[in-house]
């Protein structure tokens, strides 16, 4: 039998276990639950593995896509047609001055165009070659610019050399479907003051870029007598180099000639091109005279290749002509540009013809001008008047028309990128200095053009909002092309997606919305708005990148982002972004700091958005919240207010216990000094800084004014109209200076190599700004009515005054005005916002 198991009974009791023995059941739930969890780690361990590599592969996507916003455009459709200056669809502006980094030049307003040129020089003087070409201060004119520029379809202009004049004319005439035709005339006359006539050399050519033909046809072994020329929006043309005479019905006047046919990469490289292609094996034989050798163009040589690893340029050549004719003084010559497709023209825009259509448009201009500006009527001599066309001649003349990619850079990118390519149809602020688009710049500049032209102010708004990204952005310095490029130091090509400007171009909406309000039904009023409709969804996303990447620490406030981050090398950490460069902040940068003059743009911005969006018909309300809200005076006080200085100023961590010092340079016993670095300026803290008001008394300071945000009544006024007055702090016999004398970085130099910019220098934008708000305050009723009245006639007068006496003295205007004497400095000619003195003198605001 087998074995039995042993029954244990109710009664029974159950057997004692040994110490080291354990239920046999507790043991295998024991087991179990030690699997369970050890399954459970497993589990969540493979669930954070998976979720990690999710979260890495969505950060990489989202850091991946965020990389590119800063080089995609915005998704609304554009304001402007891809065609809209096409000779097709825009033909009186096809053909243009739109090269104002050279002294005579035109092109079409178009991506890859044609451009034609001038170069000259003075043979037999004593320097070796004075090439010109490109405006550049080092040429030391005596003056040039503008003295008539319509914008559309004639100009003439002087150019002051060493001891000759050249005046450059040139007039369009529209016919056919490529824009039509053009004429240049060039004449040179000796100075009184030389003692014998000049001998120049006028060298005209014309070049392709990247796309187009060009082909020489040369008469008589050297002479180029023409051009004719192939390309995609010009299609068939010529252009005629006419012999050189002394006057329209003159004989010609002995003249050598040369030519030059060859090709270039670009187009910033033709003055080089034309220099290395020089020689004197040439001999100048006048009929009475002495033969001399003269220095013209001949075989183009490029340079010798110094590292010969660098590789050879990418670029696809294109056609490179010259037209070299040497003369002496005085003299007259043309050159005629006819398109193919103009075939019913009635005869060539030459000799007598050409002088009869310069003669008309000019009086057309002169009487446009009373029209519009008034200035005799308001009394002005014939020289102030002649002054102020000549300012807004250089405005419209300074237009130019770029095409290319910026260069950009975002948080979320290691390197730059190249951002879409672009069209840009601008004004610039210096021909010689600054030849490209500035955007806080081109508000200032539209104040003008408006009055004069409100479709041009159209357009090169419409342009400039064409470039914002899909963030809001638009990059505030525009690079376009490899000859912009070219006179841009290396450290300000990068464009950063976090850097603003202020929002000028509201300034210009401004004055287009109030024209429009005046006088709906005026012809020039009329496309506004439309205009405004289609402009208006980008400027919902370009205000609201404003209002969420330019926020300050405290609600409702603005801080300006793109300070100077190295403040071992800065007296006070520039502000680029600001637009006021080295204007004293807060001198140590921070997140707490307070911008007054981005708080007072933001309220200008708002209030124009309220009322573009509700003259549309479109939602506006939240916009008039905004505008009442950063507009309330009593905010302002709150988070600007400066008890201890008696006036608005920034915020910020701050101390004025800092100035330059010489560092010191520690050298070994017994080691050569020269063997270690040179001794820098670096800036030296005295005191530690805390969070207050900067308190420095200047331009920014009046911003609550300068932008009418103050009401007529407010007892903040008393204080900045004696501000204003006092010459011991702002005012000065030239305008307003920068920055009170009072104040400890009045004049001080930033670094050892950057000389004091806004820092007590006049600057007219903002005097434009100063004059414009006295005017508004002069006008409505208030407590300081009568005050701003007497300021308003005594500061327009001043500023009037030396700008026109400096344009008299030095034959420029110039970028600012030394505060102690009114005489000019900086870059010239800067006839961008400088030429704001017009409408001073038209009382227009």
């Amino acid at each position: 039998m087998g074995r039995q198991r042993k029954r244990v009974g109710a009664g029974d009791a159950a057997p004692l276990l040994r110490k080291d023995e354990r239920p046999i059941g507790l043991h295998f739930k024991e087991k179990k639950k030690k699997v369970d969890i050890g399954k459970v780690f497993i589990n969540i361990s493979i669930g954070l593995c998976i979720f990690s590599l999710v979260w890495f592969f969505y950060a990489l996507y989202m850091r991946s896509s965020l990389a590119k916003r800063v080089a995609t455009l915005h998704p609304s459709p554009r304001v402007l047609d891809d065609n809209s200056t096409s000779a097709a669809v825009s033909p009186e502006r096809f053909w243009g001055s739109y090269r104002p980094q050279v002294y005579f030049g035109m092109k079409t307003r178009s991506p890859k165009s044609i451009v034609t040129g001038l170069m000259w020089m003075r043979q037999f003087s004593n320097t070796d070659v004075n090439l010109r070409h490109t405006c550049e201060q080092g040429d030391n004119l005596q003056g040039y610019g503008w003295l008539m520029h319509d914008g559309l379809s004639f100009g003439v202009q002087e150019v002051h050399d060493k001891d000759f004049t050249l005046t450059t004319e040139f007039v369009k005439r529209r016919g056919g479907d490529h824009g039509g035709d053009w004429t240049w005339r060039i004449t040179a006359k000796q100075h009184s003051s030389s003692r014998q006539a000049p001998v120049i050399s006028l060298m005209f050519y014309a070049a392709a870029d990247t796309q187009g033909s060009l082909e020489a046809h040369v008469e008589e072994k050297k002479v180029l007598g023409s051009i004719t020329g192939f390309s995609e929006e010009l299609g068939h043309f010529k252009i005629t180099f006419r012999k050189p005479v002394t006057g329209e019905l003159s004989k010609v006047k002995y003249a050598c000639y040369n030519n030059l046919q060859t090709v270039t990469p670009g187009l910033e490289q033709l003055t080089d091109i034309v220099k290395n292609s020089l020689s004197r094996r040439f001999v100048y034989s006048p009929p009475s005279g002495e033969k001399r050798h003269y220095i013209a163009v001949d075989t183009h040589k490029p340079p010798h290749q110094q590292h010969q690893h660098k590789p050879d340029d990418p670029r696809k050549e294109s056609d490179f002509l010259v037209h070299q004719v040497t003369v002496e003084t005085p003299f007259q010559i043309e050159v005629l540009f006819e398109s193919a497709s103009f075939r019913n023209r009635p005869n060539q825009l030459v000799g007598m013809t050409m002088t009869e259509e310069l003669e008309r448009r000019k009086a057309e201009f002169n009487a446009r001008f009373e029209r519009t500006f008034g200035l005799e009527r308001k009394g002005f001599s014939q020289a102030r008047v002649r002054f102020s066309k000549a300012a807004l001649s250089n405005m419209l003349g300074g237009m130019g028309y770029f095409y290319g990619q910026s260069v950009v850079q975002s948080a979320y990118n290691e390197y730059p990128l190249l951002y879409p390519e672009g069209a840009l149809f601008t004004a610039v602020p210096s021909r010689s200095f600054f030849p490209r688009g500035f955007l806080w710049d081109e508000g200032f500049h539209q104040l003008l053009l408006s009055k004069w032209d409100p479709q041009l102010t159209r357009e090169a708004t419409a342009h400039w909002l064409d470039l914002i990204n899909v963030e809001g952005w638009i990059p505030r310095e525009q690079i376009l092309g490899d000859e912009a490029r070219s006179k841009v130091p290396a450290e300000f090509v990068v464009q950063r997606n976090e850097n603003a400007n202020p929002p000028t171009l509201f300034l210009a909406l401004q004055e287009l919305v109030e024209q429009h309000a005046s006088n709906p039904d005026a012809p020039k009023s009329q496309p506004t708005l439309a205009f405004l409709r289609r402009l208006l969804p980008r400027l919902k996303t370009w205000f609201e990148w404003y209002n969420t990447t330019q926020t300050g620490p405290l609600p409702n406030s603005y801080r300006w982002r793109g300070r100077d981050k190295d403040t071992n090398l800065f007296l006070n950490p520039k502000t680029l972004t600001s637009g006021l460069d080295d204007y004293p902040r807060a001198s140590h940068p921070s997140g707490e700091e307070r911008h007054v003059d981005l708080h007072c743009w933001m309220v200008l911005a708002s209030g124009m958005m309220a009322r573009i969006a509700r003259l549309l018909g479109e939602p506006h309300e939240e916009y008039e919240q905004t505008h009442r809200v950063l507009g309330d005076n009593g905010l302002l006080d709150v988070l600007h207010w400066s008890e201890q200085l008696g006036a608005f100023s920034d915020y910020g961590n701050h101390t004025q216990a800092v100035s330059l010092q010489q560092e010191k340079v520690y050298v070994p016993p017994g080691k050569p000094r020269h063997h270690y670095a040179a001794a820098r300026l670096v800036r030296s803290v005295r005191r530690a800084p805390k969070l207050q008001h900067v308190n420095a008394l200047g331009y920014v300071s009046l911003f609550p004014f300068l932008l009418r945000v103050l009401q007529a009544d407010s007892p903040r006024l008393e204080h900045i109209l004696r501000d204003m007055r006092d010459p011991d702090k702002l005012w000065t016999p030239y305008g307003l200076r920068s920055l009170s004398k009072t104040d400890p970085m009045y004049m001080k130099r930033n670094t050892e190599h950057d000389a004091p910019y806004w820092r007590g220098p006049i600057w007219i934008n903002i005097n434009y700004l100063a004059v414009r708000a006295l005017h508004h305050y002069a006008s409505v009723e208030g407590l300081y009515r009568e005050k701003a009245a007497a300021l308003y006639n005594e500061l327009r007068t001043n500023i009037v005054d030396n700008v026109y006496r400096q344009y008299t003295e030095t034959g420029y205007i110039w970028e600012q005005y030394n505060d102690n004497t009114g005489r000019g400095q900086g870059s010239h000619p800067f006839t961008g916002w400088s030429a704001l003195t017009v409408l001073m003198m038209a009382e227009q605001y």
